[in-house]
C-alpha cells in the first residue's frame, strides 16, 4: 500500500529483455536501503525488488504489467518516481495507491500557469465512471486532484514542490503515464454494479 506521495526519483541503468519480460536495474538514492523481496512503487506500478548492487535495485514486469502500463516504453536514462510502502501507523498525506495500475492515459497538454503547471489527460473511456470532480487520481504514482473531468478525459494541477520533486516536469503532450483510479471509488462502483 502507498500513499501516491514520491519519495525520490530513480534513472533506469540496464534493461534486459527475456521472453516475454523485461528487468530493470534503477539507481536511487535510496536503492542501498532497501531489501531483496521489498515492494516498491515504480512510477505507480507495484514491483518486488529482486537484487541490488553499486546503488542500485533490480526490479522485473511481467507481459501483464508491460501491456497495462508504460514500462514497455521505459528506455536507459529515463527518469522515474519511487515510493516505498507506506508504514502502518503512518500518516495518510495523498491518498490510498494500491501500486495496481489501471492504465495508461496520454497527455494532451501542458499550460505554464505563472508558478504552477496545469496538464489534461485523456485515458480509455471505459473508466469514466472511476473519475470524479475534486477527486483523487495516480498520475505515474503521484497523488493528484482531478478537475475539469469530462468522460475520457481530466485536468490536474501541479504546485512547483511537485513539479520539482517527482517526474511530472518531464510530461509533455503525447507522453504516456500510468494512472490508478481511486481504490475506493471501484469498490464503490462495483458493489453498486451488483445491486
Amino acid at each position: 500500500m502507498f500513499t501516491g506521495i514520491i519519495e525520490t526519483i530513480g534513472e533506469i541503468k540496464d534493461i534486459e529483455a527475456f521472453g516475454t519480460n523485461k528487468s530493470f536495474w534503477i539507481q536511487s538514492p535510496i536503492s542501498h536501503e532497501l531489501k531483496v523481496d521489498q515492494s516498491i512503487a515504480h512510477n505507480g506500478a507495484c514491483l518486488t525488488v529482486e537484487a541490488i548492487a553499486d546503488g542500485a535495485h533490480k526490479v522485473t514486469a511481467i507481459a501483464e504489467t508491460l501491456a497495462k502500463t508504460n514500462l514497455d516504453f521505459w528506455q536507459i536514462g529515463d527518469k522515474v518516481n519511487l515510493e516505498r510502502c507506506m508504514i502502518l501507523g503512518g500518516r495518510l498525506d495523498g491518498h490510498i495507491v494500491q501500486g495496481h495500475v489501471d492504465a495508461v492515459a496520454t497527455c494532451i497538454s501542458k499550460t505554464e500557469k505563472d508558478g504552477s503547471w496545469e496538464y489534461e489527460f485523456e485515458y480509455p473511456e471505459a473508466f469514466k465512471n472511476l473519475v470524479i470532480e475534486k477527486g483523487s487520481i495516480a498520475v505515474n504514482g503521484t497523488s493528484l486532484t482531478c478537475f475539469n473531468v469530462a468522460a475520457n478525459r481530466f485536468q490536474v494541477a501541479i504546485i512547483p514542490y511537485t513539479y520539482e520533486h517527482t517526474t511530472i516536469s518531464a510530461v509533455e503532450p503525447g507522453s504516456i503515464v500510468n494512472i490508478e483510479f481511486d481504490i475506493i471509488g471501484k469498490y464503490i462502483l462495483r458493489q453498486a454494479g451488483n445491486r
